[in-house]
């Protein structure tokens, strides 16, 4: 272990507040039904009449974004301390593709309560996949299971959510965790000679341990704010209602979003101007998951400050452009606040580090 060695419970973190998902989402479940008609009635029915489902909901709600939220930090931290590098290329691409997944679950999962922010913010998210030059119409056909957004699009998101992705990330996430285990945990490049004169931690029961104390906080946590701010349903979708003018999708689409919102109308050479910035997007992250194989630096010199640089500044302008979608300060915030964190909790851990492990 070495001086790094906290951001290693950001990975173990994600992997709890999946299981609350799960868990929660299979007790709501036997109670909702997924047709335009019954599903905003099903879910008022759990808030309102079955026994703390009102708590289920908020904890499944607020669940899936602590769970989206510490998929990226997972993903941020990895990418900083250069985990990615040899022999860990399948770990990194399997990751990549959990946060995907992650991303499709809160896409898919939002339609679901039929509420019409949900309604209205599926709309605008599948007319933006549309937008891609020559596959769009056919995605958005295959999104929406028609022309429109309508009941048939639920129950295709509620298929996608509850068997096709989970499906996916059983594999995935076996294949992740596999991995993780018979390769044990990466130690940054300016750490290694640190990490060396230490005697490594077993996973079992040391680490394990360690992991559940946080996952024991992480509940408490969860537990108070969805108590303290329950999430709410808002009005049944009305699909000839007019929608919101200040429509906006989940916070980790706000940057893509507020993007959008800078292109101006027109078409060059056939291609609208719209799509540019969403081929831009699908591009970066190509990249990202091909980072181990661009990335040869790390290996020859021990250093790529060249994608140092490029981290920090696709990090900031995340960041950026999600604060000025909300015209808010609260995102930056957020993230100082958990930098601030992490350096209290690796300052605190020094001192037990300095150890031998029993």
């Amino acid at each position: 272990m070495h001086r790094y060695s906290v951001i290693y419970y950001f990975g173990g973190m994600t992997l709890f507040f999946l299981i609350v998902q799960l868990l929660t989402g299979i007790m709501l479940m036997l109670y909702y039904r997924p047709s335009a008609a019954e599903a905003f009635e099903s879910v008022e029915f759990i808030m309102t009449v079955v026994p703390f489902g009102w708590l289920i909901r908020s904890l499944h709600s607020w669940s899936a974004n602590l769970m989206v939220f510490f998929a990226f930090l997972h993903l941020v931290t990895v990418y900083f301390s250069k985990g990615y590098r040899k022999p860990r290329e399948i770990t990194w691409i399997t990751g990549c593709i959990l946060l995907f997944l992650a991303l499709a679950f809160g896409f898919s999962g939002y339609l679901l309560p039929w509420n019409k922010l949900a309604f209205f913010a599926t709309k605008v998210g599948t007319d933006i996949a549309g937008a891609v030059p020559v596959v769009g119409e056919w995605t958005l056909r295959f999104l929406r299971g028609g022309d429109r957004v309508t009941g048939g699009t639920l129950s295709r998101f509620y298929g996608w959510h509850v068997a096709i992705l989970p499906a996916f990330l059983t594999i995935l996430l076996g294949v992740h965790l596999l991995l993780v285990q018979i390769q044990g945990m990466s130690v940054p490049p300016r750490a290694e000679e640190e990490a060396s004169r230490r005697r490594p931690m077993k996973f079992f029961p040391n680490f394990a341990l360690r992991d559940l104390f946080g996952w024991i906080l992480a509940l408490g946590v969860l537990v108070a704010i969805a108590a303290l701010f329950p999430w709410e349903l808002g009005e049944k979708a009305d699909p000839f209602a007019p929608a919101y003018k200040d429509i906006r999708p989940e916070w980790y689409f706000m940057f893509m979003f507020e993007t959008l919102k800078f292109v101006p109308g027109g078409e060059i050479f056939g291609v609208e101007y719209e799509a540019i910035p969403i081929l831009l997007f699908s591009l970066g992250g190509l990249l990202m998951v091909l980072v181990p194989f661009l990335d040869r630096g790390i290996e020859r010199t021990g250093h790529s400050r060249a994608f140092t640089v490029v981290g920090v500044v696709a990090v900031t302008y995340m960041v950026g452009m999600t604060a000025w979608g909300y015209r808010s300060w609260a995102p930056i915030l957020v993230v100082a606040a958990t930098v601030a964190l992490v350096y209290v909790l690796r300052w605190g851990t020094q001192r037990a580090k300095r150890e031998p492990e029993s």
